[in-house]
């Protein structure tokens, strides 16, 4: 009797066979030497951090449009850092796994996507004329960590949860032809290549679960936890109000008080806190980690 592969496998032969035709070229999709819009703005205006404030009111509308720049930017320098600590902790699990498995072949495939989604916002960066907005000492330290440590359920969760925010707010990005050509477009492949790695994720990450103890899932709910408040908190850097003309602590406090920003943060967090509240892995002492973070 032929014993059935196991069901990650089953799962990593059906997206390594998805994968090939729903894959993109960054350098030929996109056109690097198209010039930026100067009257299109970067993200719909209603998902700016400080829209709706007084500070925004205070703005001119080129100011405005600026403001959104350094705002994607943010993020683009937010999901490059999720990235790469994603890709060291494949490359991690892939090197104690037997290569003919068709679960190590697609942990792979996703490392080739990620460098590619890196580069990508790498030159996007480059293109908007804005710096990469790094996490701080802490957090820094935090992600050396993950990336040397991280295993199981606070692995998968933890990645999870910066890619489903993002992908919430590229959804809307790619679909909103008022933006910038470049915006849309490097939002389209994101969401393209990325949904593959969500449905992997989430799978593995219920698999996880299942077979984790309760001791080490009240542990990995507090590390599930930090990598939220950190999400919800760096998602737009408070250095980027420095471009208009605002102090970054001015700014972050505006932005933390704003109902508009609050409620964007929970737009785009609904599904994956969802998911992981299904799992059982939101509870427990960081819940208050939670509630910072803004995502629910």
């Amino acid at each position: 009797m032929v014993t059935p592969p196991p069901a990650r496998d089953v799962t990593a032969t059906r997206l390594l066979r998805s994968s090939p035709p729903h894959t993109y070229d960054p350098d030929v999709e996109i056109d690097w030497d198209a010039p930026l819009a100067p009257d299109r703005y970067f993200v719909p205006p209603h998902r700016c951090s400080l829209y709706g404030t007084p500070l925004w009111e205070s703005l001119t509308e080129a100011q405005r449009i600026t403001l959104t720049r350094h705002e994607v930017a943010s993020v683009a320098s937010l999901g490059i850092w999720f990235e790469t600590i994603l890709m060291q902790l494949l490359l991690r699990d892939y090197y104690r796994q037997d290569p003919t498995r068709s679960h190590a072949q697609y942990a792979l495939t996703e490392v080739a996507d990620e460098c590619r989604h890196s580069v990508m916002f790498g030159r996007m960066l480059s293109k908007l004329g804005c710096p990469a907005y790094r996490v701080g000492m802490l957090d820094d330290l935090l992600g050396r960590w993950l990336a040397a440590t991280a295993a199981g359920p606070r692995m998968f969760a933890a990645i999870l949860i910066a890619e489903e925010v993002l992908d919430a707010l590229q959804r809307e990005s790619a679909a909103d032809e008022s933006l910038q050509p470049l915006i849309r477009m490097v939002s389209r492949i994101h969401v393209i290549e990325e949904a593959r790695h969500v449905r992997y994720a989430r799978e593995e990450l219920a698999r996880q679960v299942r077979t984790a103890g309760r001791s080490r899932l009240a542990y990995d709910r507090m590390i599930i936890a930090r990598a939220a408040y950190l999400t919800g908190t760096r998602m737009v850097a408070p250095e980027v109000y420095r471009s208009v003309g605002i102090s970054p602590e001015v700014g972050r406090r505006a932005a933390r008080t704003n109902p508009h920003h609050l409620a964007t943060l929970r737009w785009a967090g609904q599904r994956v806190v969802s998911y992981l509240d299904e799992l059982g892995l939101i509870g427990g002492p960081g819940v208050a980690l939670w509630r910072r973070s803004g995502l629910i």
